[in-house]
């Protein structure tokens, strides 16, 4: 996905985001244009002879990093990657980085959670406190980074509810809510995401740095 880069005749600064996903594009152009800045930003698949990138980190930070480092120089142009994931307090932060793969296969969104809901069946409500955590990087192709961070705070419910978002959305409550993120609409929980906010902390590093 690709969004236009040329306004009255002048070309604008671009910014690549480490995702073929065209909802995370949509989202960081609207958070980037509500702060004012006129980037055009591009998705991976605008350049798809750039590998994926092996996510070998063992913090969100790490990931993100590694995948925004490594398009930088691929591209040559300053790159935004994320990473994210599901931490359970009394699981000491897990599924965290392997969230996706929790049940062995990557992306099996489905046996993920009832993994996790096999492994917390005994535990009550009092200690289910979990959050969703993010981190997003910005990378230079001259080495420069940084890194951000975003966290949407909730409980585990003992069963999945709501048919929107995915993974572990079904059955976080976040806190002050009576209902699961999969019960959000897509606009109440951008809102509130661990993404949104780790995006939206990353304006002003954009700002700093590519002005």
């Amino acid at each position: 996905m690709i969004l236009p880069g040329i306004i009255h005749g002048m070309t604008r600064k671009r910014l690549i985001l480490a995702t073929r996903n065209a909802g995370k594009i949509t989202e960081l152009h609207a958070i980037l244009a509500d702060a004012g800045l006129d980037l055009e930003l591009v998705g991976a698949d605008a350049y798809p002879d750039v590998p994926d990138v092996k996510e070998t980190g063992v913090t969100f930070a790490e990931n993100a990093l590694l995948k925004a480092h490594a398009l930088a120089r691929a591209t040559g142009l300053p790159a935004v990657a994320d990473d994210s994931g599901l931490c359970v307090d009394v699981l000491n932060g897990a599924p965290g980085i392997f969230s996706a793969r929790w049940a062995g296969t990557h992306g099996d969104d489905r046996a993920n959670l009832n993994l996790l809901l096999a492994q917390l069946s005994d535990i009550d409500d009092t200690h289910r406190a979990a959050h969703f955590a993010c981190a997003a990087a910005l990378a230079l192709p001259d080495g420069t980074e940084r890194v951000v961070e975003g966290r949407m705070e909730g409980t585990l419910r003992h069963t999945p509810a709501g048919t929107n978002g995915f993974g572990y959305d079904p059955i976080l409550q976040p806190e002050g809510h009576e209902v699961t993120c999969a019960e959000l609409t897509p606009q109440q929980k951008n809102a509130i995401s661990h993404r949104g906010k780790a995006f939206r902390a990353l304006v002003p590093v954009v700002q700093e740095l590519l002005g």
